[in-house]
């Protein structure tokens, strides 16, 4: 049966090392010019399952109402059971997986991060500092848009309607 029991099965990574190579190098050089302005990043997720992604992005479709337990497709090599005795049920169980998931922003069933070109990062304390682009040319950050400028000098893309999810293609 669905439920908070399944968040802990088809792990997934928060390292840049699980991330395709080409995008991971990318990614750690911008890291690295974020850290060297004295800024914080903490990375939550790189590498999601395809498994894991299913789970997430079923559990929060029920949970949410956009979808009827009983009306969620199979994954070959993962054996829930998402509907329950009741719509209520199987929507409270939904539920707390995706709370276990920490859900932010609705999963997608494929995504950049089941493909390994995708991180969700949080970075703080950069905003009036000044940090090098991939070109080593000084810019000064007002604001979260000259950070995301930054980052697409590195290939490393923000999706701005997340507020952690960055990719190699903004996807």
């Amino acid at each position: 049966m669905s439920g908070a029991q399944w968040v802990d099965r088809f792990p997934g990574s928060s390292s840049v090392d699980d991330l395709n190579p080409d995008f991971a190098a990318k990614v750690g050089k911008f890291i690295s010019a974020i850290r060297a302005t004295g800024a914080s990043v903490r990375v939550s997720a790189t590498f999601r399952p395809k498994e894991r992604a299913y789970l997430m992005h079923y559990s929060a479709a029920i949970a949410k109402g956009t979808i009827a337990a009983a009306r969620v497709p199979r994954m070959d090599g993962v054996n829930i059971e998402w509907q329950h005795d009741s719509d209520k049920e199987s929507q409270s169980a939904a539920s707390s997986m995706a709370a276990g998931y920490r859900i932010v922003y609705p999963p997608a069933l494929s995504s950049r991060h089941t493909e390994k070109a995708a991180i969700d990062m949080t970075i703080t304390g950069l905003i009036g500092k000044t940090m090098k682009n991939a070109s080593g040319e000084d810019i000064e950050i007002k604001n979260n848009e000259d950070i995301f400028s930054v980052g697409a000098t590195y290939r490393v893309i923000k999706l701005v309607s997340d507020p952690q999810h960055w990719s190699d293609n903004g996807q």
